[in-house]
Parts: structure tokens; C-alpha cells; sequence
């Protein structure tokens, strides 16, 4: 079956993104793979508490993901998977991508602010030519109906 990776982070855009995943997995009858990525760097300076701090990170990320879950699989009829791992973001997606066959499509939403499309986007974009996926990428001030219009 093929699947949709989508990236669950902090960031607005985001939603977008899982919006677009979930409905185009709803009409095409796909899967929807949600990562999160934890960044060790984070919890570099306090080693003392660092494994109470990686709890909290995935405690927080498992209660975003049943929110967007709950919605895919009430609105959409999709249930997704989630991936937790501990990483550089970039190599982490890489690497999930690698480690899962059947992700067929990478989804990122982004952002639209003067800043750009966000880091990621960017640095993927300038890997673009050798990643093993195609990549989607949802404008994050997309609105709602429009991305309904388009999937």
C-alpha cells in the first residue's frame, strides 16, 4: 500500500500538510505515515534530566498525533501510523523513507511567511534531485476548502 509521510512538528504549516495527506489518502485509498522527529541536541546541556525530557517529547508528540489521528480517521477514514525517532531531521526522514518501502510520497507543508518555505523545505528542495520520493509541498496559508478542491 502506498503511503504518505507527513512530518509532525511545532510549526503552522504543518496542518496543512496532514489536511492534504489525509484527504488525498481518503480518495485514493493510500496510508498516511506521520514522523516525528525528537533532536538530541535538545536535551544535550541537561544530561542530568535527559531521559525525562525524551519522555516528555514523545508524551508530546503522542497527544498531538491522536488529535490529528482522530480527525483523519473521523473525517477521512484514515488511520495513521506514527514513527517516533531521535535525530538530525533531515536524516531522519531520509533514513525513514529508506527503512519503509512502501512510502511513496513525502509531504511538507510551507510556511508563507518573508522567511521562505521554512528550513526544511528548503534544505530538501536543494536534495531534491536525489531523494528517492516525489515531494508534495502544501502552501500553509492554504485554506481549508481549497485543498478539499484539489484533492
Amino acid at each position: 500500500m502506498r503511503k504518505f509521510l507527513v512530518v509532525l512538528d511545532d510549526s503552522r504549516e504543518c496542518l496543512n500538510a496532514m489536511r492534504f495527506a489525509a484527504m488525498r489518502a481518503g480518495h485514493t485509498g493510500a496510508a498516511v505515515q506521520i514522523l516525528a522527529v525528537i533532536d538530541p541536541e535538545d536535551f544535550d546541556q541537561w544530561a542530568g534530566v535527559a531521559e525525562v525530557m525524551r519522555a516528555e517529547a514523545r508524551e508530546r508528540i503522542t497527544v498531538h498525533f491522536e488529535v490529528f489521528s482522530k480527525w483523519m480517521r473521523d473525517k477521512h477514514g484514515v488511520s495513521p501510523e506514527l514513527v517516533i525517532r531521535e535525530g538530525e531531521i533531515v536524516a531522519e526522514i531520509l533514513a525513514q523513507i529508506s527503512d519503509d518501502s512502501e512510502i511513496g510520497i513525502l509531504v511538507l507543508g510551507a510556511g508563507g511567511d518573508r522567511k521562505g518555505p521554512g528550513a526544511l523545505v528548503a534544505t530538501l528542495m536543494r536534495q531534491v534531485s536525489t531523494l528517492p520520493v516525489p515531494i508534495t509541498i502544501v502552501p500553509g496559508d492554504m485554506s481549508k476548502e481549497r485543498l478539499e478542491e484539489i484533492t
